[in-house]
């Protein structure tokens, strides 16, 4: 047995001890804990709260010895292949506890090279916060990327924010740190104490691979144990791997979670994820839309921003309830045959002190010349897309949504600002590429490897594209040049249409083709038909609001548009409230209107996309070709002066074509001669001015009979009413 004083001089010089002791050590798993030294077992442990300090074992109890003028540090020798705990004592009482530097590493040799490499596509597995057993101790095991830290420190409620107590272990050349901390779990607050590499405490830092974290304002981390949730949705996941979504039915219901109902009996508060799961799933079920898309639900530190200026990118928003419970709103969903698409925000993150600016004291996550690393509109950081670690950070993300919890689909905002350097800059504010080009290379690769990457480990998903531009290919395969989306939200056909409708019908001839122009490239790209959150708020008004005429024609135009819309080629998205025809616009602060179901106006609409979606689900003709041309055929075009359009859809060999006829002025068009492709019953599947939609029930008495009188170049023909303002749709059959 070596004496105290052999083992303080032996092992830890009185200054490696203070260093220990404040908390400037690099690498204090090189001090503390047990190591072997001559044959022995030699003990270092850390506790500044105790005055004394002993290790327990199974055979006896060691008072250990502190080192002289660092009483903090204890050292002694201990029995050799025994595990053993810490117990200290002070002022009386007395606490025991796992010495967590007594546990070797918990991340491996091949978890390294793929972080290294920046390849790991399943980074939320080694990284974060993870509840665990580790040698035999439960505890929680936490792994942070910080390469250029000096130091890094698990802090929170456990160690009293301390920084001196959990300072982690790095691994090697990865610029990773780790530390198994027995004792605690789900549930512990914390944060990151970073070091710089200049000597300067950064802001404590929440996790960025973080499962869970504190309600907004707070900040911290919270440990949250994803694993073990049990799925049971493998029938709705069989069948969507095996399902084509290009020809299928996609009419999305786009909500934003917070404002879509709320509690006023109960302080006005937004609905849990469990309450969602049954209110909002069957609302969507009834409606029959095929797919909810949330706006953003990770984490997010203010909620004016909607969620779109993450700092959580791995977390649930606990605005809702904690993870697990946002598990049960995907499967509710799932059990009603409804797909879950989330808002994906790759492209910016929030300047706030507890986020990744300046993560590790250098610009780690984003640029360091502003010029490519700030977007003046958000007062945000952009990703530096050319980092392997950060483009993994943020394709390991996309992985992660769609296998942990299920998700459908990604809906990627602002992905204009990703691809061009000069977005929303002016000359000599942005960095060209290395081409002297203005488009962001490192964004598009970044781009396109999350695209292969979804698709190639997760069946039947989708990513679709916020995309403003006519950047080419961005539902194109990657490897025909492609970004690789499966969908684009189709910006231009939702700004010419509502360009359009927002006339007074007397000047609309005077604008036709803005409704005809979308249809030159309608197939050029896989698009979704966007009518978003984005174009309901910020004084542009809401739907109702932006059309012209008295109450009846306001209405009717929009009965009239959305049965121009559901009959377009294109997949669907409506905004909540856009349903029931909200007079006012969207307020993140409220809810929707749901008082107006009272008015059968507003009852009517709803029950317009109800019908819509049922016939858009029902007639393969209405969606199966929404992405390629021969699906599609003008019948009329150019009916200037009456503002009349009218157009064939068609799906596969045995399905009955449809047609689709709007009149967009508010005169009655009776015996409008219409040609149709096949002579005989056609059968009015739909008529905006149906009563039961608040019409006038003008219309043609269940159908129309086509003659072999061929007229605008179809080989048969009828005489069809058109009541004002409206959208008829005529199926070949009974």
């Amino acid at each position: 047995m070596m004496s105290a004083s052999e083992l303080i001089k032996t092992l830890i010089p009185v200054e490696t001890a203070r260093r220990i002791a404040d908390g400037s050590h690099d690498d204090p798993f090189a001090v503390l804990g047990p190591h072997r030294f001559d044959d022995h077992t030699c003990l270092v442990a850390y506790d500044p709260g105790a005055k004394t300090l002993s290790a327990v074992t199974p055979s006896e109890t060691i008072v250990l010895s502190p080192v002289p003028e660092v009483p903090s540090v204890f050292v002694g020798e201990i029995p050799d292949g025994e595990a053993y705990r810490l117990k200290g004592s002070a002022d009386g009482g007395s606490w025991e506890f796992d010495d967590p530097y007594r546990f070797g590493p918990v991340i491996g040799e091949m978890d390294e090279y793929l972080l290294g490499e920046g390849t790991h596509r399943r980074l939320w597995d080694v990284l974060g916060a993870h509840v665990m057993t580790h040698e035999g101790a439960r505890g929680t095991h936490f792994a942070v990327w910080a390469p250029n830290a000096q130091r890094v420190s698990v802090v929170g409620d456990f160690n009293w924010w301390d920084g001196r107590r959990h300072v982690m272990r790095r691994r090697g050349a990865t610029g990773v740190w780790e530390i198994f901390i027995p004792g605690i779990g789900e549930g512990t607050h914390y944060k990151y104490r970073i070091v710089g590499p200049d000597g300067t405490v950064q802001p404590l830092k929440a996790d960025p691979v973080g499962f869970g974290s504190q309600h907004p304002p707070e900040t911290a981390s919270i440990v949250r144990d994803i694993s073990g949730y049990g799925w049971k949705d493998e029938r709705w996941m069989s069948e969507r791997a095996s399902r084509d979504a290009r020809t299928a039915p996609i009419s999305v219901y786009e909500v934003h979670l917070g404002s879509w109902k709320r509690r006023h009996e109960e302080d006005n508060r937004m609905l849990s994820y469990k309450e969602a799961a049954v209110e909002l799933i069957d609302y969507v079920h009834d409606l029959g839309f095929t797919h909810i898309e949330f706006m953003p639900l990770s984490e997010h530190p203010f909620d004016g921003s909607w969620g779109y200026q993450p700092v959580g990118l791995y977390a649930p928003t606990v605005r809702h309830g904690p993870p697990h419970e946002f598990r049960d709103l995907v499967e509710a969903a799932h059990e009603k045959d409804i797909g879950v698409i989330l808002d994906w925000v790759p492209g910016h993150f929030p300047t706030d002190a507890h986020g990744l600016g300046r993560f590790d004291g250098t610009a780690l996550y984003e640029h360091a010349d502003p010029r490519e690393g700030f977007h003046k509109d958000w007062n945000t950081l952009i990703f530096n897309y050319g980092r392997v670690e950060v483009s993994n950070y943020l394709i390991s993300n996309a992985i992660y949504w769609l296998k942990e919890y299920h998700v459908d689909g990604l809906r990627v905002d602002a992905v204009a600002s990703m691809l061009y350097r000069d977005y929303s800059r002016n000359e000599g504010e942005w960095v060209p590429n290395k081409h002297g080009g203005r488009e962001n290379l490192e964004a598009i690769d970044m781009l396109q490897r999350m695209n292969t990457a979804v698709y190639g480990e997760v069946d039947g998903i989708m990513t679709v594209a916020e995309e403003s531009t006519s950047f080419p290919g961005v539902s194109r395969p990657v490897d025909t040049g492609g970004l690789g989306f499966g969908y684009k939200w189709n910006m231009g056909w939702m700004n010419d249409t509502l360009e359009y409708i927002k006339l007074e019908p007397i000047y609309r001839k005077y604008h036709h083709h803005q409704m005809t122009f979308g249809l030159h490239y309608a197939f050029s790209e896989n698009f979704i038909l966007p009518i978003s959150h984005d174009e309901v708020v910020h004084g542009k008004g809401s739907m109702l609001s932006r059309m012209p005429g008295n109450e009846w024609e306001r209405f009717a135009n929009l009965r009239a548009y959305y049965g121009f819309m559901w009959g377009h080629p294109g997949k669907k998205l409506l905004f909540m409230g856009c349903e029931i025809a909200q007079p006012a616009e969207w307020a993140q602060s409220g809810e929707v209107d749901w008082g107006v179901l009272d008015n059968p106006n507003h009852k009517g609409i709803q029950r317009l996309i109800r019908d819509l979606n049922t016939l858009y689900r029902a007639m393969p003709a209405l969606h199966v070709k929404d992405c390629e041309e021969d699906g599609f055929q003008w019948i009329e075009a150019n009916a200037v002066e009456d503002s009349i359009y009218a157009w064939l859809r068609r799906g596969g060999p045995d399905d009955p074509p449809v047609v689709v006829i709007c009149n967009f002025t508010p005169v009655e068009r009776r015996d409008w001669l219409c040609g149709l492709p096949i002579e005989g019953k056609w059968r009015e599947a739909l008529n905006t001015d149906a009563e039961i939609y608040g019409g006038g029930n003008r219309g043609n008495l269940g159908g129309v009979i086509a003659t072999s009188e061929g007229f605008q170049g179809q080989p048969a023909s009828a005489r069809v009413t058109l009541p004002p303002l409206s959208t008829v749709v005529l199926t070949y059959g009974t």
